[in-house]
């Protein structure tokens, strides 16, 4: 794809990179002045493969986990600005296809609940909130301001709290999450949004 990109121009845009290999190619295509944005899913950034020792089928995800290089490479390619932004890669499944063996379960984990506070564990504040946002640049989508006047889309959390993530945690009908048993950093306190305040819990 990037090479057709080299050829016959315009913008490119790759969703959920997951290797070392990836960021070096995105890399170097940035380099010659290439539009290429590209995304990374939260879980790529903390987890790795060692977790499908146990065949649990909440780690099969897709592209799937890789080894601890490959998340070293995605981290240092978010901290120095190759990868543009990262997606929670929310997918949730019902019970029926994911409890059931590894190579027949659907692929997928829920992640919005858990993005906020598993990023904590890996990336500063600073990075992690522009990274969330910046697909709305990417996309041309409606940037909200924070200024007088203008409509409050806010969202609102802390950074100096540990806990544990489980199901619990889970407000959604779909527990398939890849982070439960893990420990988390800050939380979600609650949004802003259509003039109503809403606070967790």
């Amino acid at each position: 794809n990037l090479y057709l990109l080299e050829y016959t121009g315009g913008k490119l845009h790759i969703p959920t990179i997951s290797t070392a290999k990836s960021v070096e190619l995105i890399k170097a295509a940035k380099s010659k002045g290439l539009q290429v944005t590209c995304s990374v899913s939260v879980h790529h950034l903390v987890l790795t493969d060692a977790c499908l020792t146990t065949f649990d089928t909440r780690y099969k995800v897709t592209p799937p986990l890789r080894n601890e290089f490959d998340r070293q490479a995605l981290i240092a390619g978010v901290l120095d600005g190759t990868i543009d932004c990262i997606t929670s890669d929310h997918n949730p499944m019902d019970i029926e296809h994911k409890k059931m063996e590894f190579d027949l379960a659907k692929n997928g984990t829920i992640g919005l609940e858990s993005a906020f506070s598993a990023l904590m564990t890996v990336l500063p504040v600073e990075i992690i909130v522009q990274k969330l946002t910046s697909a709305r640049l990417i996309f041309n989508l409606i940037q909200p301001e924070i200024k007088e006047g203008a409509a409050a889309n806010i969202t609102l959390f802390t950074t100096d709290n540990d806990w544990v993530f489980s199901k619990e945690s889970i407000l959604s009908k779909s527990k398939n999450s890849a982070f439960l048993g893990c420990e988390m950093k800050g939380n979600v306190v609650g949004v802003f949004n259509n003039n109503k305040l809403i606070i967790n819990g």
